[in-house]
């Protein structure tokens, strides 16, 4: 036992930021880990998918889309997703979920782009229905996460309540650092579509997280994804039933959403529209991932990750995340959100 322990440690300070030792115990270590999410923005190849309507991404498209385009989006996303959490984690995120990735193709030229190649990252997709053929995914790092299992769970009753089709769940279990967790990856129908469509999804993202709960005694899980609505709208607050207090946690069950505070009382977001921040882009953990107990992981900080190249300078837009594409115009940049990420905290003994 005592080489498994000491394995582990050398793991988590090869990879996952020490903190510092504890002064009374030099053999315990505090050791943080990045969980993060970044909407990709129509990260789509030149290539037609068969029964996919891609066609303003072909070479004859609306974007004008070519290997140089595409070639330079794949670098740009790249360079963000490889500094995601790496300002207390050395080596970046453990799990990065995605939206708006075409197919496995551009996830596999993305994953050997330089930056994320010499991080080793791999990545968990399964194909969805989407009409456009976007997407959810996610990268992880295999020397921290190790995915147990990976399914799309489909919007059941979405298309009979609406008479539109939409995304389904992305769901994936495994241990992070050692310790089970379930993350569900998601992309919910867009402001186009009425609150109760999103309503509608989130009560299935709820019954998910009933669903593990009731299987797994304090199952662990995080939701993630580009949810087109705020963190105190309805389809967050009621729906799906997270809270924006800590005050209001009555149960390890419940679920916590930080981001209310970053948008209302911080005045920060992660797209602009009408010159208006919206905070579309969430991390949403249950309870358990709260307290002062740091024997298992426990959520520390959340932030939404700005750097000043990936922000418009100047004009109209100055502030708002710099787009691949804007007013029909291509601009070499990178997303029109701003990824978000959260660090977990850990204390480990040496023995």
């Amino acid at each position: 036992m005592r080489k498994v322990v000491s394995f582990l440690a050398i793991t988590f300070i090869a990879f996952a930021s020490i903190a510092g030792n504890n002064r009374t115990n030099p053999q315990k270590h505090t050791i943080y880990c990045g969980i993060a999410f970044y909407n990709q923005e129509n990260l789509f190849d030149t290539i037609h998918d068969e029964g996919k309507h891609d066609e303003e991404f072909l070479p004859g498209g609306s974007y004008h889309w070519n290997t140089l385009k595409y070639t330079h989006k794949l670098s740009n996303m790249a360079k963000v997703l490889s500094e995601l959490c790496t300002e207390r984690v050395k080596g970046g995120a453990a799990f990065i979920g995605l939206s708006e990735v075409e197919n496995s193709r551009v996830l596999d030229d993305l994953i050997e782009q330089p930056a994320l190649k010499e991080k080793g990252y791999k990545y968990l997709h399964i194909e969805g229905p989407d009409a456009r053929g976007i997407d959810c995914a996610a990268l992880y790092n295999p020397k921290l996460f190790k995915p147990t299992g990976c399914k799309l769970i489909p919007p059941t009753g979405y298309y009979e309540a609406t008479g539109y089709g939409t995304r389904g769940f992305l769901l994936i279990e495994g241990n992070l650092l050692g310790e089970r967790m379930h993350f569900i990856v998601n992309h919910w129908p867009s402001r186009g579509a009425n609150s109760y469509s999103r309503e509608f999804v989130a009560r299935l993202v709820r019954n998910i997280v009933d669903s593990i709960q009731s299987q797994e005694h304090g199952a662990k899980i995080i939701i993630m994804g580009d949810l087109n609505d705020d963190p105190d709208n309805k389809s967050v607050t009621q729906a799906l039933g997270a809270k924006l207090s800590v005050k209001k946690i009555r149960s390890p069950k419940d679920l916590y959403n930080p981001w209310a505070i970053t948008l209302r009382k911080e005045g920060k977001g992660t797209l602009l529209y009408d010159n208006m921040w919206n905070l579309f882009d969430q991390i949403i953990f249950t309870a358990n991932f709260l307290g002062n107990d740091r024997s298992s992981f426990k959520f520390f900080k959340n932030e939404i990750f700005r750097p000043e190249y990936i922000t418009t300078k100047t004009g109209r837009y100055k502030g708002s995340p710099k787009r691949t594409t804007g007013s029909g115009v291509w601009q070499d940049g990178y997303s029109d959100h701003f990824p978000t990420q959260i660090y977990l905290v850990k204390e480990i003994s040496l023995k």
